[in-house]
């Protein structure tokens, strides 16, 4: 039976519960956003109902965050393809909406409220989230009724689909040994990390409060007071809530410094002082993984996972090529 908590998040790639909203080495705060002035309110209609230029400049930029975040910036031919891809996915979110709606889907408001709070957990203050509902010029109100647009589509797909797209044992081993590179392993580390923010435009003074700050810390660190309680206390970054644990990571995923220091440390070792375009670092490694290849056993949920979704998607470009059909769309952006 294909997973109600992965597949439709494939298919809903653009949505905001599939947003990042906690990017990696903690640069929620960090939102790219266009500096451009708006010229238009609308980029489309879909049959009577308007996309806001907001919600596509939001999506486009949080694209260009994420490429941010691995130190690159988009070409101007990524950019196109960008905002072709953010276009089409909030149409065709659009449409999937207006289908549920003809449907009668409901939604139960308790959803609604687990999912705000589960988001809302994820910030260790309550002025974080907030903070960041202001940046992304967002209401609590107008995300309430993201997730209730989101949710509704969900629970009509699963109506529609949910148990229909099996996968055999047979296609899932043909995928594992068709695709050697696919389940070959990179040297990843896991570290915890402490940061003090520190804003890129900050006068020197703040630049130097803040890493005066980061230096008596790292005192306390270097007496042996116990690291993951030091992040719990002072760290500047959501995941201060689980001891500034970042999970394992592979190169590439973090920010240049941030990565270099890491991969270069050893399992115990804690950093020196790393600055980043997002403030002052202390990282602890706490394991490492040399590189290999995963076995077909330990592979399988994924693969089981992404055939899956591969079928979905499959399966909702054709449902959606019928609902244009019929369906009255005007863009005003290219």
């Amino acid at each position: 039976m294909v997973s109600k908590n992965n597949w439709w998040i494939f298919v809903l790639a653009f949505s905001f519960l599939t947003a990042n909203w906690i990017p990696t080495a903690c640069a929620q705060d960090k939102q790219a956003k266009a500096k451009e002035p708006k010229k238009i309110e609308t980029v489309a209609v879909v049959n009577g109902m308007k996309i806001s230029a907001e919600d596509y400049d939001r999506e486009v930029g949080r694209y260009q965050q994420q490429m941010a975040m691995m130190g690159q910036a988009p070409t101007p031919e990524q950019m196109t393809e960008i905002k072709e891809k953010v276009l089409t996915g909030l149409i065709d979110r659009e449409l999937l909406s207006q289908q549920a709606q003809k449907e009668g889907i409901k939604v139960d408001k308790k959803e609604v409220d687990e999912r705000i709070n589960a988001l809302r957990q994820k910030f260790p203050k309550e002025e974080d989230f907030k903070q960041t509902l202001d940046r992304l010029n967002l209401t609590e109100a107008g995300l309430r009724a993201q997730f209730e647009k989101e949710l509704a589509i969900k629970a009509m797909l699963d109506k529609k689909y949910a148990g229909k797209l099996s996968v055999t044992e047979a296609e899932m081993k043909k995928f594992y040994d068709e695709n050697p590179d696919f389940f070959k392993s990179p040297e990843r580390v896991r570290a915890s990390h402490i940061l003090i923010k520190v804003d890129p435009g900050a006068s020197e003074a703040d630049k130097a409060k803040a890493r005066q700050k980061m230096v008596d810390i790292q005192k306390k660190v270097k007496k042996g007071e116990d690291f993951a309680a030091l992040a719990k206390e002072h760290s500047e970054c959501p995941s201060s809530a689980k001891g500034g644990d970042l999970d394992f990571f592979q190169r590439g995923q973090m920010v240049g410094p941030f990565q270099d220091a890491a991969f270069a440390m050893k399992v115990g070792d804690v950093s020196d002082i790393v600055e980043t375009q997002f403030g002052y670092h202390l990282i602890k490694v706490t394991d490492k993984k040399d590189a290999g290849k995963v076995s077909f056993e330990e592979s399988k949920a994924k693969i089981k996972t992404y055939l899956e979704q591969q079928k979905m998607a499959q399966e909702l470009n054709t449902y959606v090529a019928e609902l244009k059909k019929t369906a009255k769309i005007e863009k005003y952006v290219n």
